[in-house]
């Protein structure tokens, strides 16, 4: 840990940041994932909290990168309302998450974080591209104080029957003026902090914008609830933190597994389910947060998923929701100059002491203001310059960024994820298609086929087509000198060629430097 607090005066402000961007996060999340009917309880918007706490502390001093943030997942939200209604009660949905964190920690040993390299560039870019858009989207009916939606939410049709763009139409129809102005200043503060002139002032350096936006919401709010009433924004657009007068009210916020429901088949679906899905996020996560690091640090994918995996143990065992590694937070730390995961471990001290000592306090905090936080942190996710730079990158690195764009925004962000990662293999496909070997045809009739240095099956088609449209009468070689594999269904269809096709269009057929005995 000592080689980190070199960097406190960069990872203090970050931890602040990180921690306004997180408060609502993990209290709106917390609301979602367990407001569930039929179960005969209330939402409990603490669990969202301990999950952000855990994974600031716990998975903070166990993880392997430096800046990435976890905490309670927007992506995980369905899964879990799924989970509680099957299960019937939050105590038994707790053992899943225990036991998912097991499946995690095994994932990890088992060095199943390899696949995290597996995502291609384009798919991240785009994906990072997306979710910054979809917070500007999502934040503007908040910065409008229309704060029907919870804070957090990213998928794109909602549990009010609305949908990302039609939230925006139903905002612009119940405008706040008081969260507008507030939006607005707040907004202008942080793009005079984020000129080169303010970053040279050294207190600047050490207080974030992001706290002066929340300070000014704060004292602007009072001003009107003093002087232009009707400017005054109530309860609801402010954040809602639970407020406890006392330590043993204070551990009523807690909950604790029911492990007596080991004996349902449904928990270790349940858990397996979590595991999974919360690896993804977390590994998905990961790329993308070394992918926004300036210094290009390289997470141990391995020990990440041992870290999530204790993480959820602890969440689950004191009632908190399973933890991800969340690209919010982690390019929240990012822009605002986290250097260390000291951000991450302080941003959950910072979450627990405002819960237990300051959350009066906090509650006077607008949601506007921390609107205004999140459209700008979306802002420097999504770029024009980084919409250039796909561009002049070629269509199948632009393709695949833009297609896992439109699916993240007009789905959620697993499912477009993965519509990216379709389009770029059908690129990747179509490229192995074109490139399994080359020509040369000479004015004699000899024509030459060397075929690349490893044909998969993926190449047969292309290799096949070429012998159905050969010329006939030609003399062939089929040469093998650069490959290092070939597939059998390669060697197969060369061997039918020889024996079958090049006699009946006449071919004369040479086969060199490959095993005779698989093509006679």
């Amino acid at each position: 840990m000592k080689k980190h607090i070199k960097h406190l005066g960069a990872d203090l402000p970050a931890s602040l940041v990180v921690f306004l961007v997180a408060l609502p996060l993990c209290l709106g999340i917390g609301f979602a994932s367990t407001n569930v009917e039929g179960i005969g309880s209330t939402p409990n918007i603490f669990a969202g909290l301990i999950a952000g706490i855990v994974g600031g502390i716990i998975v903070g001093v166990l993880s392997g990168s430096r800046i990435g943030v976890s905490g309670p997942a927007a992506g995980l939200i369905t899964i879990i309302t799924a989970a509680i209604a099957t299960l019937g009660s939050f105590d038994a949905f707790l053992v899943a998450v225990v036991l998912s964190g097991v499946i995690q920690i095994i994932a990890g040993y088992a060095r199943l974080g390899i696949l995290g390299n597996y995502f291609p560039s384009s798919v991240i870019k785009g994906m990072l591209a997306a979710i910054g858009i979809t917070l500007i989207l999502k934040e503007i009916p908040h910065a409008f104080g229309y704060d029907t939606d919870f804070f957090g939410d990213e998928s794109f049709l909602q549990t009010d029957g609305h949908n990302t763009f039609s939230e925006l139409l139903y905002a612009f129809n119940a405008l706040e003026p008081g969260a507008i102005i507030i939006s607005l200043l707040s907004i202008l503060v942080l793009i005079l902090f984020n000129q080169e002139r303010f970053k040279k002032i050294a207190l600047f350096k050490l207080i974030p914008g992001a706290l002066i936006v929340v300070l000014l919401g704060i004292g602007l709010n009072l001003l009107f609830q003093a002087y232009f009433p009707e400017l005054a924004l109530s309860k609801k657009h402010l954040v809602g933190l639970p407020v406890a007068t006392s330590l043993s009210e204070f551990t009523t916020f807690f909950q604790f597994p029911n492990f007596s429901y080991l004996s349902n088949p449904n928990v270790y679906i349940i858990a397996a389910t979590i595991a999974l899905v919360g690896s993804l996020e977390t590994l998905l996560s990961v790329e993308a947060t070394d992918n926004l690091d300036p210094n290009k640090h390289h997470t141990p994918t391995n020990r990440e998923l041992k870290a999530q995996g204790v993480g959820n143990i602890v969440s689950g065992l004191i009632g908190g929701l399973p933890v991800t590694q969340v690209i919010v937070r982690s390019s929240a730390n990012v822009s605002a100059g986290g250097k260390s995961k000291l951000a991450t471990i302080i941003h959950g001290l910072l979450l627990l002491l405002s819960v237990f000592f300051i959350p009066t306090l906090i509650n006077l905090i607008p949601l506007a203001s921390l609107a205004a936080i999140l459209i700008m942190v979306g802002y420097k996710l999504a770029q024009v310059q980084l919409f250039k730079y796909m561009f002049r990158s070629g269509y199948e690195q632009f393709v695949p960024f833009v297609a896992t764009i439109v699916g993240v925004l007009l789905t959620d962000l697993l499912k477009g994820i993965f519509i990216g990662i379709g389009v770029a293999v059908f690129y990747i496909l179509r490229r192995n298609f074109r490139h399994s070997y080359t020509i040369t045809d000479t004015d004699k009739g000899e024509i030459n086929l060397e075929l690349a240095e490893d044909v998969t099956f993926l190449n047969k088609a292309s290799i096949v087509q070429y012998f159905y449209d050969a010329p006939e009468g030609v003399t062939m070689t089929i040469d093998g000198s650069k490959c290092k594999s070939i597939n059998h269904d390669v060697l197969e269809s060369i061997a039918e060629f020889k024996k079958f096709g090049a006699p009946e269009k006449k071919i004369k057929l040479s086969v060199i430097n490959i095993p005779d005995c698989e093509i006679s």
